[in-house]
């Protein structure tokens, strides 16, 4: 389902800034064409400042539609025009590539991804997922590491798309159940405590292009 006219869309701007590229604004969609969707310059609400655009710069957005579902999509400013109120002209998306988010049904795909995980002052160490999802994951450590469930860690999981963009996506985990294999090795299982949405978005997009991949299989 494509964004409607009318319809508020939540903006991040992609910039090597952190701090810039953490900012959330709003807009509102103006119009829909066929190759371009017009919006309403956006605006951080905290601020109450508005954000300018430039040709060319990478955004991250989402609609809400009926239930709270969260369509999330990625597009690029194309042009500007000036009918009555100054719009922001974006690249419209194929609707096969916006990534629809219900929280009630996170999906889980079989993934090896590199994570890093801070359990205290004094352990930290890398390891590999297991399986990846939108409300948490499994990785697989040495028998030696020492941990209790219901403990927060701190993570940075590495996320590698097919457009071959990777990220780094950081959150805080609750571990949930912690599994001593065969091998010797411990299955970890923890679910996501602290995450942005958008690093969430981050991780369930992985999660379709990597079930895309399974059934082209």
């Amino acid at each position: 389902m494509l964004p409607k006219v009318n319809a508020i869309l939540h903006i991040q701007v992609n910039s090597i800034d952190e701090e810039e590229a953490k900012q959330e604004y709003k807009s509102r969609i103006a119009d829909v064409k066929d190759n371009f969707i017009s919006m309403e310059i956006p605006i951080n609400e905290k601020t109450g400042k508005l954000k300018r655009l430039y040709a060319g710069d990478e955004i991250s957005a989402y609609f809400i539609t009926d239930g709270g579902v969260k369509n999330y999509f990625t597009t690029s400013v194309t042009g500007f025009t000036d009918d009555v109120i100054r719009l922001v002209l974006i690249k419209k998306p194929e609707p096969d590539a916006i990534t629809k988010v219900q929280r009630r049904n996170f999906l889980r795909v079989p993934a090896e991804l590199e994570i890093a995980v801070q359990y205290s002052d004094q352990l930290k160490f890398v390891a590999v997922t297991d399986d990846v999802g939108g409300g948490g994951i499994s990785f697989l450590c040495e028998g030696y590491v020492t941990m209790v469930t219901q403990q927060i860690v701190s993570c940075w999981l590495l996320v590698p798309f097919k457009n071959g963009q990777v990220e780094h996506v950081p959150f805080k985990g609750e571990l949930v159940r912690i599994k001593t294999l065969e091998t010797g090795k411990q299955q970890v299982m923890m679910r996501f405590a602290e995450i942005t949405d958008w690093d969430r978005q981050k991780i369930i997009r992985y999660c379709f292009e990597r079930q895309l991949e399974f059934r082209k299989r």
